[in-house]
């Protein structure tokens, strides 16, 4: 398989830029000509090998920095955008959309912060009932998508908050036994807050934090793993808050609420790296093939858990294997979506029908692999698994969850999953898209709408299972 180009303009001029160099200067380091370098930097032309040694010794750049998909995933959430039938013909194609994403990120996420507000107004202004309840927002971007795209563009890794989990991950030790009483004595001794472990007072509470009395309550019902999670969260919050806030403030959130919503996820995310600490996690997966079930067992963790962490370990010269994860609910809503890879979820429909992630609601208690190919030719190895989370009590609600877990084939061979897959076998490969309104396929039978730039074809006195064709 050809080996991903990399076009990393954007990058090398700023590096320039900041060391204060001319192109001509560059280009004198670097033993090329003017237009090359030039070349280069407007991404008409790909980095080689020896070029990317040579900046990254040069500059002190990452190797895997110059080579990230932050401007592939740009670049999917602009095709998206300029896929609604408001641009019409006229809209830039698909080597302007790469050349906005690589060379200028910062306009291509304004824009799609733009067509954002333009949307949600637009659904505002189509529903009498949120008119006349007289609807507030004006059509901005939410929070909960403001704190998602700040996650999305991290590429889900933080590494500020990472590091300093596994360091005191490595002060508690790794032995599994006795590992939720060793972190309650480090919050008791090294925070004096008390931890309480009891039945809730209010509904389904897992979590409540007393700041009068220094106390932490947890509910007991919860699965061990939940509890050791919880209790990190709100370490997290207490030990980490300095450098919560940083971060927050760094990224310059437009309203409290987003900035709040941020907060509670980067406690999340030092919680999940507390409970699955990255060198040891890291080396564990590497070992068994990156079986979820086996990394489970050895971290005391659920297979969420597991999952989310494994779309996080993309740290500078120690990563893993870049996975997408996804949680989706019975209705099929993705309540939560992280990727590391070039396939990014929809921002603004529903997932593609033909995903395996639907059908694990059907065999729950198994994983189902499912090999795909996405409409831009890339191809995954698709894992997917259902769970319940239950409450405790007969009575008591029941959340039901499938969960989506893959990566691109080419590193599909470092998974267990895949020893005994052909994956050099056209035909196994399913064709899904990232959703109806954008997929161009024209020959899906599970197609629900017509692509938003799509031309139909209507005859009268045919029908086949979708009740037109696209031009």
């Amino acid at each position: 398989m050809a080996q991903k180009k990399v076009f990393a303009g954007g990058k090398v001029r700023a590096a320039r830029q900041k060391a204060e160099l001319t192109q001509r200067e560059l280009a004198g380091r670097l033993d090329i000509s003017v237009s090359y370098l030039n070349q280069i930097e407007n991404n008409q032309r790909p980095l080689t090998a020896s070029l990317m040694l040579s900046l990254s010794e040069m500059f002190r750049l990452d190797l895997a920095e110059l080579g990230s998909d932050r401007a592939d995933r740009v670049l999917a959430d602009l095709r998206e955008v300029i896929a609604d039938p408001l641009f019409g013909n006229e809209g830039p194609g698909l080597i302007e959309l790469k050349t906005l994403a690589a060379s200028a990120p910062d306009t291509a996420q304004a824009m799609l912060r733009l067509y954002d507000a333009y949307r949600r107004a637009n659904e505002r202004l189509a529903s009498a009932d949120a008119a006349m309840a007289g609807g507030s927002g004006g059509g901005a971007q939410t929070s909960y998508e403001e704190v998602r795209d700040f996650f999305h563009y991290a590429g889900n890794y933080i590494d500020r908050l990472d590091v300093a989990a596994e360091a005191l991950a490595m002060r508690l030790g790794p032995d599994l036994q006795g590992r939720l009483e060793r972190l309650v004595g480090h919050i008791e001794a090294r925070h004096g807050l008390k931890v309480s472990f009891a039945l809730p007072e209010h509904g389904e509470e897992m979590r409540r934090y007393d700041r009068a009395k220094g106390t932490i309550h947890v509910n007991a019902r919860l699965p061990t793993s939940t509890l050791y999670f919880q209790l990190a969260v709100q370490l997290a919050l207490v030990a980490e808050g300095a450098a919560i806030d940083e971060i927050v403030a760094g990224a310059g959130f437009k309203t409290a609420e987003a900035a709040a919503i941020c907060r509670l996820g980067l406690a999340n995310y030092y919680a999940g790296a507390l409970q699955l600490p990255y060198g040891a996690f890291l080396e564990t997966a590497t070992r068994c093939g990156y079986d979820i079930e086996q990394l489970g067992f050895a971290f005391g963790a659920s297979l969420e858990q597991v999952g989310h962490r494994l779309s996080t370990m993309q740290r500078p010269k120690a990563r893993g294997v870049p996975f997408f994860f996804a949680r989706v609910d019975a209705a099929g809503t993705i309540t939560k979506r992280h990727s590391a890879t070039a396939l990014q979820f929809p921002r603004f429909g529903g997932a593609c029908p033909l995903w395996n992630v639907h059908r694990a609601f059907e065999a729950h208690g198994q994983i189902i692999r499912q090999l795909a190919e996405t409409p831009d030719g890339n191809r995954y190895l698709c894992l997917a698994w259902s769970e319940e989370k239950r409450s405790g009590s007969y009575r008591g609600p029941v959340r039901r969850y499938a969960y989506a877990l893959g990566c691109e084939i080419t590193h599909a061979s470092q998974l267990t999953y895949a020893a005994d897959l052909d994956l050099e076998r056209a035909a196994l490969y399913e064709p899904i898209g990232i959703s109806c309104r954008i997929c161009p396929r024209g020959n899906c039978v599970q197609r629900s709408v017509p692509p938003l730039d799509g031309r139909l074809e209507i005859d009268i006195d045919q029908r086949s299972v979708v009740p037109y064709r696209l031009k």
